[in-house]
């Protein structure tokens, strides 16, 4: 499920008059991470008619979405998800669950949950820290000094240009 361009992360993640953004890429990440996990583990909603034969026609076994159907990656995903939901205070977990796998807004989730005005925004906020640190993501860049590229080759080989130069 794609967020959409002015979707509350997106809007949260942006940075405003020299302020730093209140989300960072870090967070974005493991946000992304879990949208896909939701769409893997088909828990999100659909907004158009499924005209599959498997969905349509009564209510009899086997049809909907039952685990005997469920393919898979579709089983494991939701095996993560559940194991997620339990590392993460409920609390956290709804607020990433409603945005991320519902695609609600954060003024719907406080409406919901009989919240203050703006709670949402920091739920959500310590609910993506703590979803980064389960994906083992971190604000801070690692990796070789400089972040320059590397490769096996020592040095570049000349190119056409450079080596009629010399």
């Amino acid at each position: 499920m794609s967020r959409p361009e002015d979707g509350p992360l997106l809007r949260l993640a942006g940075s405003r008059g020299g302020e730093d953004a209140f989300l960072g890429l870090h967070h974005l990440a493991a946000a992304d991470r879990l949208e896909r996990m939701i769409a893997r583990a088909r828990l999100s909603p659909r907004l158009t008619m499924s005209y599959d034969a498997a969905r349509l026609g009564g209510s009899g076994k086997g049809r909907g979405n039952s685990v005997e159907e469920m393919s898979d990656t579709a089983a494991e995903a939701r095996q993560k998800l559940n194991l997620l939901a339990k590392t993460l205070p409920a609390d956290c977990w709804n607020v990433l669950f409603d945005v991320c796998g519902m695609g609600k807004g954060l003024q719907t989730v406080e409406t919901e949950h009989q919240w203050p005005r703006r709670s949402a925004k920091l739920v959500l906020r310590v609910a993506l820290d703590l979803l980064a640190h389960q994906f083992g993501l971190s604000p801070h860049v690692a990796g070789a000094a400089g972040g320059g590229a590397r490769g096996w080759i020592e040095e570049r080989l000349p190119l056409i240009g450079e080596a009629e130069a010399v």
